[in-house]
């Protein structure tokens, strides 16, 4: 038996049309994949960075300048949607009074609004993460109906052939499994980026989500949330914010 018998060269000569459809098919999984992979791993960094300058959001000492602190495009960066958002829902309030919903309170209306950039900017985070999930259930079954074919086809050339020796067997059955591995090489990734980016997503809309909370907060009473216990709070006298004594 010579090595190049159990070549992948080999394997791809040997197949036939269903060999090599399943082949493709599993290559064409795997560029999905890690497309997916690479560029939501990349996005899930950017969005980390955003985070940190919404954080920081709050040192400005006006709106507008702030708002230059979240850098990049609107429709990008979640971040900056939803100031932009929470300022013209109040800026619509305000200027449609005569309007059904002017009749609404400004802090219903408000959070209507971060509602929806919030789940805008959450679907822009998830959208392609389905192919992930699909692959990674899908990939290994997909290499098993190879394996499958290949081993009955190995079994249809020994019978002919008359021969059941190990030399026989071995060389056509061991390419036939290589397809469960390529399966499983496709599938892994695929199922390990999936749980990693998801964990990395629901942080970020945690983050958004107190985001919210605060730009709720500053358009309502003037002031964002204070979470710092240790800190002197800030209440709301006359519609303007005080530290609270």
């Amino acid at each position: 038996m010579q090595p190049q018998q159990f070549s992948l060269a080999h394997l791809w000569a040997q197949g036939d049309f269903v060999t090599h459809a399943i082949a493709t098919i599993l290559l064409i999984m795997s560029i999905a994949s890690w497309y997916v992979i690479v560029t939501h791993a990349f996005r899930l960094v950017a969005n980390r960075r955003r985070a940190a300058a919404a954080h920081d959001f709050w040192h400005a000492h006006r709106f507008d300048e702030g708002l230059a602190q979240l850098t990049g495009k609107t429709q990008d960066n979640p971040f900056r949607l939803l100031a932009l958002e929470s300022q013209a829902a109040v800026a619509h309030h305000r200027d449609n009074q005569a309007d059904l919903h002017g009749q609404l309170a400004l802090s219903d209306w408000l959070i209507s609004s971060l509602n929806g950039a919030i789940e805008e900017g959450t679907e822009r985070m998830q959208r392609g993460l389905s192919i992930l999930a699909s692959v990674g259930s899908t990939a290994p079954f997909v290499g098993l109906f190879g394996t499958v074919w290949g081993i009955y086809h190995a079994l249809i050339g020994i019978s002919a052939a008359g021969a059941a020796s190990i030399d026989k067997i071995a060389g056509p059955v061991g390419e036939a499994l290589v397809m469960t591995a390529f399966g499983l090489a496709v599938a892994i990734p695929a199922v390990l980026a999936y749980n990693a980016l998801v964990r990395g997503n629901r942080s970020i809309t945690g983050k958004l989500n107190r985001f919210a909370q605060d730009l709720h907060a500053y358009f309502v009473t003037g002031a964002p949330v204070a979470r710092d216990q240790s800190r002197p709070q800030l209440a709301v006298v006359n519609g303007q914010p005080k530290h609270a004594e």
